[in-house]
This record gives structure tokens, sequence and C-alpha cells, in this order.
């Protein structure tokens, strides 16, 4: 299993177009749980502040931000209770856009507020305290696997926020300092930007450590289920076509009993090489066990699917140490045509006519709708 990202992992370190369901699910959970918990705890420590605000600040300072905070810390709260359950990057990007906008609304809100205050003692280190807010806003999003991309755009928007109410007036630093601090801002988005690529980095690879055969470098049986259930969830929700093929190796034991397992899988690697090689942007494939292979076509219907399947067996899957090709049964069903409505029986009707195509001679694809081999 290699360690290193592959040429278009890279890419998704920038951008998020390109993601896998299974590595978009798992960042979505993560980063909706991460925003809940934050969430949850801002609005806990916004509504403790008043305290502090109502001790240090004159009235009716401490009485205007007081009433900030609490409507802050209802939305923190809203925000802490939302999403639940969800694994969708638009609820995602959602929920990032919401803890990001309240505490940037709060922020000019604040210097609103503190510009209209004398700072003097411990008012003005008050006053000093909410001007590195936005700082902290920034840094935040390190906390976050995020793409290139993802994280100058939720940046950005509270480092304008900060440049705009230094234009303004509303900024409590020095203006001479305004460049300066603009600069630190970017830095500071740059480097969490980078710490939230890290932490994407390690999480595609803790992925395809989990979802992928070590040996064939295909997705996993249990990887392939979720696929499978998250593509006939979609292709129900839109009614469009879903087809699944049922790839068996013909005569596989023989190999491994008479030239021993190293051949065996030097054979696995070659035919899934041969395989991947003819798949469509978007097609899948699963090693199901042993040298039974699931192939998940999205938005096909099993003509299309067929027209794939009779180009992989032209070009071929490998050659066996004999000599002679290898060749592969297949079974062929789609979610429209086969009336089904639960992907395992899917599969199950995918397995059967792979068995009639193994009882038809191998060699073989049996399709959606058929009862002789194709």
């Amino acid at each position: 299993m290699r360690k290193n990202l592959a040429d278009e992992e890279l890419v998704w370190l920038f951008w998020p177009g390109k993601h896998m369901p299974l590595l978009t699910t798992r960042r979505a959970e993560m980063i909706l749980l991460r925003v809940r918990i934050i969430a949850a705890l801002f609005a806990l420590l916004t509504a403790l502040w008043i305290a502090i605000d109502a001790y240090v600040l004159p009235w009716p300072a401490w009485g205007k931000l007081a009433a900030g905070r609490l409507v802050a810390s209802m939305a923190f709260a809203l925000l802490a209770i939302s999403f639940r359950g969800s694994s969708r990057m638009r609820d995602t990007y959602i929920a990032l856009a919401a803890l990001y906008l309240i505490p940037t609304v709060f922020y000019v809100f604040s210097y609103t507020v503190m510009q209209q205050t004398d700072a003097n003692g411990l008012t003005s280190t008050i006053a000093g305290i909410y001007a590195f807010l936005p700082f902290v806003m920034v840094a935040g999003l390190g906390m976050f696997p995020l793409t290139a991309i993802e994280g100058m755009a939720f940046a950005l928007p509270v480092v304008g926020a900060e440049f705009a109410a230094s234009l303004a007036g509303l900024d409590m630093l020095n203006l001479s300092h305004l460049i300066g601090t603009v600069w630190l801002s970017g830095m500071i988005a740059a480097v969490a930007t980078m710490s939230g690529m890290s932490q994407l980095g390690f999480m595609i690879a803790l992925v395809r450590q989990a979802v992928r055969d070590p040996l064939t470098s295909c997705f996993s049986r249990m990887s392939g289920e979720e696929l499978l259930e998250i593509q006939f969830i979609i292709a129900t929700r839109s009614n469009t076509p879903l087809s699944v093929a049922f790839v068996d190796l013909d005569n596989f034991k023989s190999v491994n009993d008479t030239y021993g397992h190293d051949a065996g899988d030097q054979i696995l690697v070659a035919a899934t090489t041969a395989i991947r090689a003819g798949l469509r942007t978007g097609d899948m494939l699963v090693r199901w066990g042993g040298e039974e292979f699931i192939l998940i076509l999205p938005s096909s219907y099993c003509d299309e699917a067929g027209k794939v399947l009779a180009r992989l067996r032209e070009t071929g899957l490998g050659m066996r140490p004999d000599g002679n090709p290898v060749t592969a049964s297949i079974g062929l069903a789609e979610r429209t045509l086969d009336s089904t409505d639960d992907w395992r029986k899917l599969v199950e009707i995918a397995d059967q006519r792979m068995y009639a195509a193994k009882q038809g001679g191998k060699d073989r694809i049996v399709a959606c709708g058929a009862n002789s081999p194709a």
C-alpha cells in the first residue's frame, strides 16, 4: 500500500470537485461534527463573556454588547443542534458559512459599539481583544479538512470584513497599522488553509487504506457496499438508471492449484488493471471476494453498460501462465429494467446471471432481462 498521494489525489487537496463519494461523505461528517461542537462551545462562552463586559465597560456599552452576545449565542446554539445525521457537503458549506458569519457580524457590531466608548485602562484591553477576533476566526479554519479553494473562500470574507471595518473607522487599532494587520490576517489564513489541506491529505490516505483492496487497489467489499448504497439512493431519488455487473474470472482456482498463489495474484492485478483502463469516468470497480468483482456503472442503462463490458472483453483481461487468455463470466443487472428497490437485490440478480453465464459455457455475458448468454 503506497503511503504517498497519487497525482489525482494531490489535485483533491486543491479542488473538491473530483473527490470520490466515500471521501466526500467522511469529510462532510467530520466537518459537521466539529462545527456543531465549536458552535455549542461558542454559544456558552459568548454568553458568559457578558459578565466581563459588564465589569469592565460602562453602561450602555456593555448592555448593547450583551444584547448582541445573546443574539449570537442563540445563533450558535441553533447551529449546534442543526444538521444532525447529515453527510452532505451542501449542508457542510452552509454550516461553515454560518459558523463564520455569526462572529463576523458580531465583530462589526462590537466595533461600532466600542468606537463610541472611551478606551482607557481595562476598557482598552477589552477593545484590543475584540480587535483580534478576526485573527482567531481565520486561524480556526485549520481545524477543518478543507481544500485550498474552500479554505480561502471562507477566510477571505473575514479578512474583507476586517479591512472594511478599518476603512470605515471602526478599527480600534491605529490605522497606520492597517496594512500590517491585513497582511497578518492573510498570512494566518494561508497557514490555516495549509493546515486544513494537511488534514485533508491525511484523511485521503486513511480513506484510501480503508476502502482499497491492498493487492489490486480496487475498492474493498466493505467500501463497495457503501458505494452501492450511495449510488442506489442517488439513482432512486433522481430516477436515473444504475447498472451493476458481477464479474467472475473463469477457472481461477486451477491457476492457484497449478502455478501457486503468486501467479494467481499476478492475474488478479493484470485483470483489474485492464478493467480499470476500459472504464469510463465515474464507473467503479470493487473486489467482492477472491476472483469476484463488482462493476458499478452509474447513470447507465443496460445497453450502455453492455457496450462497456463488450469493450472490456474485446480488449482482454491478460494472459494465464499457460499462455491462454484470462476470461470472465459476467452477469449484468439494471435498477429500472429489473425493478429492484434495494441494491442488495440488484447485486443478487447480477450474481445469478453470472452463474447462468458459467453454466452456459463461461467467457460470456448474461445481460439484463436475458435468460441466455450473450
